[in-house]
């Protein structure tokens, strides 16, 4: 990922497996504390029950995720990064990144203290 002042240790397909991983280990584990089971009738209640259940508490998590992406989106803005560079960490371009994050502060690093006019 050019641009990108971080190093990879890994291959993005590893990246995406670990990360797949961790969420299935999270969902399992929250899944267990916010859902009680219930005695189901019949041989594919309790199977149906905790499928329903994992696609609740995944929902829950993508929604979790885009509010801590809108957050690293203007915490990586106010750090001084602009559009091409959160496009580039968010694999899109820097035009889907301003799609995506409009109104974004990027402009924040090039502003110099003594390029700011008086107040």
């Amino acid at each position: 990922m050019p641009g990108i002042h971080f190093s990879l240790r890994m291959s993005e397909e590893e990246i995406a497996a670990l990360a797949t991983s961790a969420v299935d280990d999270l969902v399992r584990d929250l899944v267990r504390r916010a859902f009680q089971p219930l005695p189901g009738r019949g041989e594919q209640a309790p199977a149906q029950a905790e499928a329903l259940a994992h696609l609740h508490m995944l929902i829950h998590l993508r929604q979790a995720v885009e509010r801590l992406e809108e957050t690293a989106a203007h915490e990586a803005a106010d750090a001084g990064a602009g559009y091409p560079q959160i496009g580039r960490a968010s694999n899109m371009t820097r035009q889907g990144a301003r799609r995506r994050w409009p109104g974004l502060n990027t402009s924040s690093h090039t502003a110099t203290p003594d390029s700011r006019s008086p107040r």
